[in-house]
């Protein structure tokens, strides 16, 4: 319903049902749920936050991203069964997006079960789903990319596929990928392949 709302930072709350910050626009004051990452960082300032509407039987409820990558991974984090809004918030508070993918992509469980209230089952649940919904992206034809760079084929297809799965079409992918080699070193990680092409992805 809302994809983000731009505004005027108003205020923000800490206790114990969460972190939000309050955007004004319009004349109307949106109260949004987000990590204490993103809590801490809000400033007097316009921001401009990506939401995500959740909708449930006894409330309504806004919860908002500085970064869109971070949204584009809560709902996928969301759509695993187990994980709610908390904690997915929880997940991308203690990880950055590009550093949870890349344990999903590594099966590396055991590093999710740093997060407050993941133990080893859920972590190794949320592996086994999310691996396969963010790799089940892969195009018939991997994107080309002229680089003078060596780079690992199977790193570049699983990061276009995890781009692909996050809502990106081929020729934003291909030119954020491109720029992304320019800076990276040769047999660059899918991770830090994403990393970077996210960070250019978001200016």
């Amino acid at each position: 319903m809302y994809d983000y709302i731009k505004g005027q930072f108003a205020g923000k709350v800490n206790n114990s049902k969460g972190t939000f910050i309050t955007v004004e626009t319009g004349g109307i004051g949106y109260l949004c749920e987000v990590t204490p990452r993103d809590y801490s960082i809000v400033s007097d300032e316009i921001i401009k936050i990506y939401t995500v509407l959740i909708h449930r039987e006894d409330k309504m409820s806004l919860c908002g991203f500085l970064h869109k990558e971070d949204r584009d991974i809560f709902n996928i984090l969301t759509s695993v069964s187990g994980v709610g809004s908390k904690m997915a918030l929880t997940l991308l508070d203690e990880f950055e997006s590009s550093e949870l993918i890349g344990f999903v992509i590594q099966g590396n469980y055991k590093e999710l079960t740093r997060a407050k209230g993941v133990g080893p089952k859920l972590a190794q649940k949320i592996i086994l789903e999310l691996k396969d919904k963010l790799m089940n992206y892969k195009e018939s034809e991997p994107i080309c990319l002229e680089t003078s760079k060596v780079q690992d084929s199977q790193a570049m297809e699983d990061a276009q596929a995890v781009l692909t799965s996050l809502g990106y079409d081929r020729d934003e992918i291909k030119s954020a990928m491109s720029k992304a080699l320019t800076v990276l070193e040769d047999k660059a990680s899918a991770e830090n392949i994403l990393k970077t092409t996210l960070q250019i992805l978001s200016v």
